[in-house]
């Protein structure tokens, strides 16, 4: 079996899961041998990172940017070395810019084989400092999100997904949910993450995240919210939020941000929301129309499988890696 090293902040980060760990039975299957190291930028773990890359037939690198001197290093221990993403890591996380990141990323990309950039904007964003830049979106396996769960009939649940990383983005949408609440008294909020919100309009009903319940607490919401503004960073999310709602088979309500408005087919599969009004105005018409619910939930089901699976991802991915090293 050939090998394969993934490099990430630690296996619970979320791009790690969906842009390596979760690959590992197909990679197995397709006759590589793939392992993970946590880089902790101290010295102990940069130098095992070197040993560990200098065994391995293909070393990925999971959002991780460097100075130009461990770049260089890892890039000479490397047979074949592969840099994704699926954020705009060049940028501060308020969209701003930030000198700093975009030095490293500078450093780092131009000596990598190839890149999978988790969208067409990372993409764009890669281009000028490598030429074999790979669109790779993030998928999820949705089989796993094919769960019954029963919805409850004396509330109308809306469902957000995530971690206190963007709890601002729930926040500041918190107003236009609480307007919808008082023309819609059962209307709640539940929220999947690892906070909570406090509200005297808008029941909130918290669920601590963990991957074992996620699917079921999902399933068992009635429509999926992905609210988002628009900046240099955002612009660089892959609509995870999303997947996870359409394999849920739940319609979605999202702002028309990034990837979001290209996986939300408005009318189709839910509702793009450019503002407070049409936030409200498409919850209210969700409310009122059960069959419309079902309808958006199956035809968004169907999108994720059509587009966004796990296997899909992975044949791009293996294409990648059999196409070998591309010395920058």
């Amino acid at each position: 079996m050939q090998k394969i090293l993934f490099i990430s902040k630690g296996p619970h980060s979320p791009s790690t899961r969906y842009r390596a760990t979760d690959f590992f039975p197909l990679l197995k299957a397709a006759g590589w041998q793939p392992t993970h190291l946590t880089d902790r930028r101290s010295l102990p773990a940069r130098l095992n990172i070197l040993r560990a890359g200098a065994d391995a037939d293909a070393v990925v690198v999971v959002r991780r940017t460097y100075g130009r001197l461990f770049a260089r290093l890892l890039r000479q221990a490397s047979r074949q070395l592969i840099f994704t993403f699926d954020d705009a890591i060049f940028a501060k996380s308020d969209g701003s810019r930030s000198a700093g990141r975009e030095r490293r990323f500078a450093a780092t990309l131009p000596l990598c084989d190839q890149v999978w950039a988790g969208n067409s904007y990372l993409a764009e964003k890669a281009r000028p400092f490598n030429g074999a830049v790979e669109v790779i979106p993030t998928a999820l396996d949705a089989d796993r999100y094919n769960v019954r769960a029963e919805k409850p009939a004396s509330s109308l649940d809306l469902v957000w997904i995530g971690s206190s990383s963007t709890k601002r983005h729930l926040v500041t949408m918190l107003p236009a949910l609480e307007a919808a609440a008082g023309s819609l008294p059962s209307l709640r909020l539940k929220i999947i993450a690892d906070f909570s919100l406090a509200s005297d309009k808008l029941k909130i009903l918290p669920v601590q995240w963990s991957p074992e319940t996620e699917a079921r607490e999902l399933a068992s919401a009635h429509i999926g919210i992905a609210p988002l503004p628009d900046n240099a960073f955002t612009r660089g999310k892959c609509g995870l939020k999303v997947l996870q709602y359409m394999a849920s088979g739940l319609p979605v309500i999202s702002s028309p941000t990034g990837v979001n408005k290209d996986m939300v087919a408005h009318g189709v599969n839910g509702f793009l929301a450019a503002g407070d009004r049409d936030w409200i105005e498409a919850i209210q018409r969700l409310a009122q129309d059960r069959d419309l619910r079902l309808s958006m939930g199956e035809a968004g089901r169907r999108r994720c499988l059509d587009h966004f699976t796990l296997q899909a991802a992975f044949q791009k991915m293996l294409a990648s890696l059999e196409r070998g090293p591309r010395r920058p």
